[in-house]
């Protein structure tokens, strides 16, 4: 496809840009194209042009390799726009979770609602925002933007309703619980069918086939109580498929966090965790895995530059979405998905604004969506408990309307079941007070929040107790984390008596 242009925004996250532009280029009609790279950092946009460009050379590709921090010119005439940028990078994240922290609110990953999601959702927007405005003025004709960015769910409300572009959300969790399910089945490649739909991380496996035939709640639950690994990882997976009927798409930690029942007391948190890795709910986990990892592609650096000089697997194709949406776009052949699209109708239960992530077909007409699902009513009404909270903050962060985002916050399911209403105000307060510097829409509030900090009479408490609960003692949580892992390869290594 000659003169095609593909546009990554945030193309320092290497290690993922490397991916995106392998698996594009492992298609042949999607050779002759132009990457064009941007990310506010120089040093990574320099580390990922050196890697691609080397990629081309060993490969004898006709592709194109460009970068530059001027987002615009890199938006410029390009026809399709990929977003995997983390407004305000680690520094910001750090007090998405320390604030909530001093509030009793814990959270795992904090990227989709609760006070960390809502919150970071309330950075990106304003971001989202500007990328929509170039494409609009820059790009070419019928641009697709392709936001792979947390909040999802809100990212993506942002740029249809206020962006007013073509937006698709894509995410993994889908094919990452699929591959699970099909573990548990002891299914092989191409026996496993299923639909899963409802709103990015929340999403559920409605209907799942192993060969043709249904598998229904008590095959899949004795399933996944029998898994060796599973069984252990994913405690609240397993309890919320032997109370709702279905599986969700999430991880451990992820799901427990936007749900108000299993996180809400530090020891009820024990029962639900496994900390074998952070994912499987650690309290901060994913902050301290990227704080811990921030650099790892500095060192891995000349490891990527040697492989990149090496012939590429096509076959080793990634299950990322984009290169097969481009594909589908581009050649006509259809690709089948799970997109995150305005609703519009596709879910039956689900709000018409709502943004959904569901299954799909592409081909040269677009993006077709199936519709008329109808979700169990237990799933339905924990989507709408986020949905809600989701449409609060996006107006709130497009409006910078304070209030509004305290109220999105004080109806997060996790954080209404821990704080009161005087908690979440001074919680927001401080939260807004620390990002400031991200939060342009804020602005006119800041000297406001200061001001009400300094006078606030309401406690934080010391709702943690222990050390590991204390997201900046990052040494104290993986010294735990290696005890006990320790501690069970012990006991399994001990004969049975």
């Amino acid at each position: 496809m000659a003169g095609l242009k593909i546009a990554i925004i945030g193309a320092g996250s290497v290690g993922f840009t490397k991916k995106l532009m392998t698996d594009i280029v492992s298609v042949p009609e999607l050779r002759d194209v132009e990457f064009a790279l941007t990310d506010v950092s120089e040093h990574n946009l320099s580390m990922i042009q050196q890697i691609l460009d080397k990629i081309v050379e060993a490969n004898n590709l006709p592709t194109r390799i460009t970068a530059t921090t001027n987002r615009r010119q890199a938006l410029e005439g390009a026809n399709y726009i990929i977003s995997c940028v983390r407004v305000g990078g680690l520094e910001a994240y750090a007090d998405d979770i320390r604030i909530p922290l001093k509030y009793g609110v814990d959270q795992c990953v904090g990227d989709t609602i609760c006070a960390g999601g809502i919150m970071y959702g309330q950075r990106n927007i304003p971001a989202i925002l500007d990328f929509c405005k170039d494409i609009r003025e820059v790009a070419a004709p019928g641009a697709v933007f392709l936001n792979y960015a947390n909040p999802m769910a809100m990212n993506t409300w942002a740029a249809i309703e206020y962006g007013k572009v073509n937006t698709i959300g894509l995410c993994h969790g889908v094919q990452h619980g699929g591959e699970q399910i099909a573990t548990v089945l002891g299914a092989k490649p191409g026996e496993l069918d299923f639909i899963c739909s409802g709103i990015n991380h929340q999403t559920w496996f409605i209907d799942v086939r192993l060969n043709g035939r249904k598998v229904g709640k008590d095959e899949l639950l004795a399933a996944f109580e029998a898994h060796p690994v599973y069984s252990r990882q994913e405690k609240v997976r397993i309890d919320v498929l032997k109370r709702f009927g279905v599986y969700s798409t999430e991880s451990n930690g992820h799901l427990s966090e936007y749900l108000p029942w299993y996180r809400k007391r530090p020891d009820e948190i024990e029962r639900w965790i496994d900390m074998s890795e952070w994912i499987h709910g650690e309290t901060g986990g994913y902050l301290r895995y990227s704080t811990e990892s921030r650099n790892w592609f500095e060192t891995d650096f000349p490891r990527f530059v040697e492989e990149a000089g090496k012939p590429l697997d096509h076959s080793k194709r990634s299950t990322e979405h984009a290169s097969h949406i481009l594909e589908a776009l581009e050649t006509g052949r259809v690709y089948r998905g799970h997109f995150n699209v305005k609703n519009n109708g596709v879910i039956t239960n689900l709000p018409d604004d709502a943004i959904i992530e569901s299954p799909g077909f592409v081909d040269r007409f677009g993006l077709n969506m199936a519709a008329g699902i109808t979700l169990p009513e237990a799933c339905a009404a924990t989507c709408l408990a986020s949905i809600n909270v989701q449409r609060m903050s996006v107006h709130a962060a497009v409006t910078g309307d304070l209030d509004l985002l305290k109220l999105s916050v004080l109806h997060d399911p996790l954080v209404g079941a821990i704080c009161s209403p005087d908690e979440v105000w001074q919680m927001v307060d401080e939260m807004v007070v620390a990002q400031a510097k991200w939060l342009p829409q804020f602005a006119h509030v800041i000297d406001d929040a200061k001001a009400r900090l300094a006078k606030s009479t309401v406690k934080t408490r010391d709702w943690q107790g222990a050390a590991r609960r204390d997201v900046r003692t990052v040494d104290v949580v993986r010294a735990e984390s290696a005890r006990k892992r320790a501690l069970e390869l012990d006991e399994s290594a001990r004969p049975s008596l």
